[in-house]
């Protein structure tokens, strides 16, 4: 599957704050010094048309190119990404879109745009010898994390909020991973973490805290460009709680454009959150955060009440002229239902979030509804089912 794929040219790892280098070649997480997130930088000099893509291999890996993998036997693969870009032509006309998209994230391996991530991180971490990983969880990556690191023959452990739904909970166990519960949100599960890896040695892939899931999630980015006829839309509307997607598609577009591979304006990125807990919508606009009353979500992706990787969302939306915005739960509930029994695809809640944000920023004139508009949809419906239905 993956004899032909040509692998990335010359590439490092860079502090996002101090622009430190390390070596990717090495185990490591982020900044010790600076306590921020590392980048992988590509050395583009006469670098290669984008006719010379792996265009047989329909998964995220036909742009191995410009992943950080240096051994192609080492790629963890379930048949993640090129995901359909549906047009979602029975929403647009009732509420006046012209071109209205949703990329659809939940027709992934394990459900979710989760499985990009820990792919590229499980192949990496396969590559660099380890034999141990560990995540924090809101649900989707622990189930993720535990299918891939099976696929790949490591030991997994996924630590998780005792109010999962138990979907969540069932899938990790039934890979083989070991699982724990906590009380709290993630930022709880992250605390144990710090505990459990100063007794033992275990490869913490956390949203950011390491540099190999942003580069999985960033094939969003190439996908959507490349199925837009590379093109991009005006707007992408994406849910965010660690915010790795949003970070990473930006990413993507800045190196298309350093590839030559798109050129023009780069489309507006919205952060939606919800209401529960929204420190990305307070300190875009500037308040004071109440991280002491955040509360779980119905769409459990969005209960994140500490980004590590805040600063390169912030970077994100400012430098695409940007917004960032709530949703209440009701209205995300409402949102799975009019997106279901309209189009005929049941969206995650995270997924119906970014909806009914539409709707809102539009009215607020802040989005035009002949603008190309793209919404993420990060996971299956059908996983959320004990968060939906019962409501």
């Amino acid at each position: 599957m993956f004899e032909t794929i040509r692998l990335s040219p010359q590439a490092f790892l860079l502090c996002s704050h101090c622009s430190r280098s390390f070596d990717l070649t090495n185990r490591q997480s982020y900044c010790q010094h600076c306590e921020k997130p590392l980048l992988v930088k590509y050395d583009l000099t006469g670098f290669f048309d984008k006719d010379l893509l792996d265009s047989d291999n329909l998964t995220m890996w036909r742009y191995a190119a410009m992943l950080p993998i240096r051994d192609r036997d080492h790629i963890v693969s379930l048949g993640e990404g090129m995901t359909p870009m549906l047009p979602l032509r029975n929403l647009g006309y009732n509420h006046g879109f012209d071109q209205l998209w949703l990329k659809d994230e939940g027709q992934n391996p394990t459900g979710s745009f989760k499985s990009r991530g820990i792919s590229m991180a499980v192949s990496k971490a396969l590559e660099l010898g380890v034999t141990d990983c560990i995540v924090p969880t809101a649900g989707n990556a622990g189930g993720a994390m535990s299918a891939y690191c099976a696929a790949a023959g490591i030991r997994a452990t996924v630590i998780m909020p005792k109010n999962t739904p138990q979907i969540f909970k069932d899938e990790c166990r039934l890979f083989g991973a070991e699982l724990m519960l906590v009380d709290g949100l993630i930022d709880q599960c992250g605390k144990e973490i710090t505990r459990i890896k100063a007794k033992k040695d275990v490869y913490d892939i956390s949203t950011m805290k390491e540099p190999y899931r942003l580069e999985g999630k960033k094939t969003m980015g190439y996908e959507i460009a490349e199925q837009m006829d590379w093109s991009l839309p005006d707007v992408i509307l994406y849910p965010t709680g660690g915010g790795t997607g949003l970070i990473g598609i930006w990413k993507a577009f800045q190196e298309l454009l350093d590839l030559g591979w798109i050129e023009g304006k780069l489309p507006k990125m919205i952060a939606v959150q919800s209401e529960n807990c929204s420190p990305v919508v307070e300190a875009f606009h500037k308040r004071q955060s109440i991280s002491k009353n955040y509360q779980g979500s119905i769409a459990s992706g969005l209960a994140v009440p500490r980004a590590f990787g805040q600063d390169l969302i912030m970077k994100a939306l400012r430098e695409s002229g940007g917004f960032a915005t709530t949703v209440s739960e009701s209205e995300i509930l409402k949102g799975v239902k009019e997106i279901t029994r309209t189009e005929g695809v049941l969206v995650s809640p995270e997924g119906a979030a970014v909806w009914m944000a539409l709707l809102k920023l539009t009215n607020a004139g802040y989005i035009k509804r002949d603008e190309k508009i793209v919404l993420l949809n990060t996971g299956s419906g059908y996983k959320y089912f004990e968060n939906i239905v019962e409501n």
